[in-house]
C-alpha cells in the first residue's frame, strides 16, 4: 500500500487540471541583486511543474520585453519567481495584469507594499498591527538624532531589497552612518527600525490559512543572507518553540498583516519575540524563496504538502481575473 506521504512526493496533475492550466511560464531571473536565488528559485519551481506533468517553461527575463512576451500567445498562465525589482515590487503584475495572463501571488498593489519596507511599516501602524518603531533615514546627518529617538541597537535596511541585503545591527552614531552609505548603496530610501533581541519567527501563508510556523537560529548576528542561502548550520524549528497558544497567536498575527496587504495566494511573513513575550512584525515576502534552503517548501512539508503539490496549489490559486 503506497502512504499518504509517498503519494504526495510522486504529485502528479490529472488530465483535467494539466488542461485547465495549459502552458505556464516561470518567470526568473531578472536583473535585481536577488537574481541567483530567482534563478534556483524558478528551476526548482520549474523542474516540479513538469515532474508533476504540467506543461511549464522556465523563463529568464533578463534582456527580454516582458510585456512582449505577456502578449506573445506563448503561454496561459505565469508562476512568478521573480525576487526583488521588477518581478515582486508590481512591475511583472502590471504587465500580466494588462496582458489577461493569470499569475500566481499577489496583485499590483500589495507586491509593491510588500517589497517597500517603509510603506508596509506605515500599513501595519495604520492598522493598529505591532511593528518596531521605525524612521526613514535620508541623510548620514540623521545618525545622532535617530540614535536618541529610537534608541540602541538598531537595524538599517534598504527599503526595496530582499534576502536581507544590505541589512546591518549598529549600535553608535558612527556604525549607523557607515551602515546607511551601505545601505544606501542599494537603495536612496533607508529604512531604521528599533531592533528588536529574541527570537525570530517565518509563518509562511497558502490560500487564506498560515502553515506551521518556523523557529529560526543562526550563530550569526542574524537571519542574513548566508544564513538563508548557503550555510548549513542554520537551525530551523518546526515546531517552533512556542506553545500551542503562543504559536496561534503568531499565525492570527501573521494573517492579519497578509490581509491589511490585500495579499494573495501565498507569502511569508517575517516576525520577531521580544523578552517580554511581545511579537513584532518585520516584513511580509510576496516572492518567497522556493530553493533548498527556503521556508514555505519546509513549512509546507511539514503540513504534509510536497514541493511539487505546493507550486501546483499556488498555481492553480491564480485568479482567472484580477480586480
Amino acid at each position: 500500500m503506497t502512504s499518504a506521504t509517498e503519494t504526495r512526493q510522486n504529485y502528479s496533475v490529472d488530465t483535467a487540471t494539466r488542461e485547465k492550466l495549459g502552458r505556464v511560464a516561470v518567470l526568473m531571473g531578472g536583473d535585481s541583486a536577488e537574481r541567483p536565488i530567482s534563478l534556483k528559485s524558478g528551476r526548482a519551481v520549474c523542474d516540479a511543474l513538469v515532474g508533476a506533468g504540467v506543461q511549464a517553461t522556465a523563463v529568464d527575463v533578463q534582456g527580454h520585453d516582458l510585456l512582449r512576451l505577456a502578449s506573445s500567445g506563448d503561454f496561459d498562465r505565469a508562476f512568478i519567481a521573480l525576487h526583488g525589482r521588477g518581478g515582486e515590487d508590481g512591475t511583472a503584475q502590471a504587465i500580466l495584469q494588462q496582458a489577461g495572463i493569470p499569475y500566481t501571488g499577489s496583485g499590483v498593489m500589495a507586491s509593491a507594499l510588500g517589497m517597500d519596507k517603509l510603506r508596509t511599516k506605515y500599513v501595519f501602524v495604520g492598522a493598529g498591527l505591532p511593528t518596531p518603531a521605525f524612521s526613514l533615514m535620508s541623510d548620514a546627518s540623521q545618525a545622532a538624532s535617530l540614535l536618541q529617538e529610537l534608541g540602541s541597537p538598531l537595524g538599517v535596511k534598504p527599503a526595496r531589497e530582499g534576502s536581507s541585503i544590505g541589512i546591518y545591527k549598529v549600535n553608535s552614531e558612527a556604525e549607523l552612518v557607515e551602515a546607511f552609505y551601505a545601505a544606501a548603496a542599494h537603495d536612496p530610501m533607508v529604512l531604521v527600525e528599533r531592533w528588536i533581541d529574541g527570537p525570530e519567527f517565518t509563518v509562511a501563508v497558502l490560500g487564506d490559512r498560515a502553515l506551521p510556523a518556523i523557529g529560526l537560529a543562526t550563530d550569526h548576528v542574524f537571519y542574513d543572507f548566508e544564513a538563508k542561502y548557503e550555510s548549513n548550520d542554520t537551525l530551523y524549528r518546526i515546531p517552533c518553540g512556542l506553545d500551542q497558544a503562543g504559536e496561534e497567536t503568531l499565525k492570527q498575527l501573521s494573517l492579519a498583516a497578509f490581509r491589511e496587504l490585500d495579499c494573495h495566494g501565498w507569502g511569508r511573513v517575517d516576525l520577531m519575540q521580544d523578552a517580554e513575550g511581545a511579537f513584532w512584525l518585520l516584513e511580509i515576502n510576496t516572492v518567497p524563496g522556493m530553493t533548498d534552503h527556503s521556508l514555505v517548501p519546509m513549512a509546507a512539508r511539514a503540513e504534509g504538502i510536497g514541493f511539487a503539490e505546493l507550486v501546483v496549489r499556488i498555481l492553480l490559486d491564480a485568479p482567472e481575473v484580477r480586480s
